[in-house]
């Protein structure tokens, strides 16, 4: 895995590649390059690169505090199944900048047992929680 470098640095994100991605997801699909580029531009993220090619992203919304919310995660399909997730996920959870985080949030549809890896669980007191969509034409 010597060639594989995780990033925070902004500049080196791919954003056409992003967008394309999350656009056929289930989670973002229909967001727009406008979109991606502001949600890019209000959080921390990390993009994955293999000999230099963005292969990975993943996005943190986060007071640096209190809670921490992780989104838009995913390695290109061509690159699954090899560990690349798991260290992404180990790079983020060892961040110092994340270091006083007291609750850790994300959605899935179908990547349960990988964020249980990590220490992720089901909902306590899901009644506590609420939502509000928006949706905009």
């Amino acid at each position: 895995m010597n060639d594989l470098v995780i990033s925070d640095d902004k500049f080196r994100l791919d954003v056409k590649l992003i967008h394309r991605f999350l656009t056929t997801s289930y989670w973002a699909e229909g967001r727009t390059i406008e979109e991606v580029k502001k949600s890019i531009e209000h959080s921390l993220c990390f993009g994955v690169y293999k000999d230099d090619n963005q292969i990975g992203f993943a996005r943190i919304v986060t007071d640096y505090t209190v809670i921490a919310y992780l989104m838009d995660v995913f390695i290109l399909e061509e690159h699954r199944g090899k560990g690349f997730s798991k260290l992404l996920l180990k790079r983020i959870f060892e961040d110092d900048r994340f270091k006083r985080i007291k609750k850790w949030m994300l959605a899935t549809k179908d990547a349960h047992s990988l964020y249980a890896q990590f220490g992720f669980g089901e909902i306590k007191n899901i009644e506590r929680l609420m939502e509000k969509v928006v949706l905009r034409k």
